[in-house]
């Protein structure tokens, strides 16, 4: 049990050699401790208090082994009478098992990266940020380069003149 007390005890205050209530809590859920009616997140909150110190919030290796042994004769009432049984089958119940990541945040899906980096749907003056292959153009797409050619900016008819007056 020591090994599930250090998972479970990865509190930045704590030390590993403690569980708080919130822990023990979590720990009793992800393990199958609680287990329907046979015990309750309620028994689980009971028992912890009755032997958690006075004042304190957090209960020692010692007293965690204690819990388990009176929530074990809770747990299995089919081996009523063979404490030991009841206490292998605790044991079974938390050996190996590692804090769980229930309602932690998951990877992101391919799908929303796709929908959002696809420039063939963008508008307005991004769409200009990027050719027609969708890569960008770099500087060009950011910045209005000037053109050092004489003509104003917006001017449509650049290099018409000598069309329009052939002779001249």
């Amino acid at each position: 049990s020591s090994g599930i007390n250090a998972e479970y005890g990865g509190d930045t205050k704590s030390t590993g050699k403690e569980l708080d209530n919130k822990k023990f809590s979590k720990l009793c859920k992800e393990t199958g401790i609680i287990q329907g009616k046979l015990v309750t997140s309620t028994d689980i909150d009971i028992i912890f208090s009755k032997h958690k110190p006075k004042g304190g919030r957090t209960i020692t290796l010692k007293e965690f082994g204690v819990i388990l042994d009176e929530l074990s004769v809770k747990r299995f009432p089919k081996k009523k009478g063979d404490v030991e049984a009841q206490k292998a089958a605790m044991q079974d119940l938390i050996t190996g098992k590692a804090p769980g990541t229930k309602g932690t945040t998951k990877v992101s899906k391919a799908g929303a990266t796709d929908r959002l980096t696809d420039t063939s749907k963008y508008t307005g003056s991004h769409k200009e940020r990027f050719g027609a292959d969708g890569k960008g153009k770099g500087l060009e797409g950011r910045e209005d380069v000037i053109e050092d050619d004489g003509y104003v900016v917006g001017y449509t008819n650049k290099d018409t003149y000598d069309k329009d007056h052939p002779n001249e």
